[in-house]
């Protein structure tokens, strides 16, 4: 089985990609990147200066697609340069990844995804989603983490100092590690029998987690 993954530096994405090298299923999995990962038999990192241009030279034919694509606004250093991560790459991911012959693309998107949100950062991810629906994928995994839990090379002070508050709520809104979001798409990628649009949640991605084996 191919898989086409963009997003593989990030926390999420470099935990599903660990998960994707390890699995016997996997045979071969393409990343479109900015810059150059550890190099693995199974991989083959097509690296340049513009994601953009990465994924539109990916040639391979693939089965699944994974976009674990995200930013901030501070860290993109602008709204158009936070939209043009969180949704023109995500939907350029997905343009691609049909391109190659992909019939299930999974999203890393976020708690509370609304195109009609007053918060840009939700009405982003909301406009992506409803964008990627658009896209006619024969299975579209959606997935709405609250907030991510892990290591980031670079830390994000606003969620170290709310962390602790997120991971007492109830339900979909408490914290979720990153580890257990890559394995919940692990899950979801080598389920069969799903509907067109999946739409999994916080609690429902903590247990698909426990779910996914090797």
């Amino acid at each position: 089985m191919n898989v086409l993954l963009s997003g593989a530096s990030g926390l999420v994405g470099s935990h599903l990609l660990e998960l994707l090298v390890a699995n016997p299923q996997i045979s071969h999995i393409i990343i479109a990147s900015r810059r150059s990962l550890p190099s693995h038999p199974k991989v083959t990192c097509i690296v340049a200066p513009e994601l953009s241009d990465a994924l539109n030279q990916v040639s391979t034919p693939v089965d699944l697609v994974f976009c674990c694509l995200g930013t901030t606004r501070h860290d993109a250093g602008s709204a158009e340069a936070f939209f043009s991560v969180d949704h023109d790459l995500v939907l350029l991911t997905g343009k691609t990844g049909l391109r190659l012959g992909a019939e299930k693309m999974l999203v890393v998107s976020a708690m509370g995804a609304n195109p009609r949100s007053r918060i840009f950062y939700n009405r982003t991810k909301g406009l992506a989603e409803f964008a990627l629906i658009e896209q006619a994928w024969p299975v579209l995994v959606i997935t709405r983490p609250s907030m991510l839990l892990g290591e980031r090379p670079k830390k994000r002070w606003a969620e170290t100092l709310s962390a602790p508050f997120f991971k007492c709520l109830p339900g979909s809104l408490r914290a979720i590690n990153a580890t257990d979001v890559a394995r919940a798409l692990m899950f979801n990628a080598l389920s069969d029998n799903q509907p067109s649009v999946v739409v999994r949640d916080s609690a429902q991605l903590s247990q698909d987690a426990k779910r996914y084996t090797v």
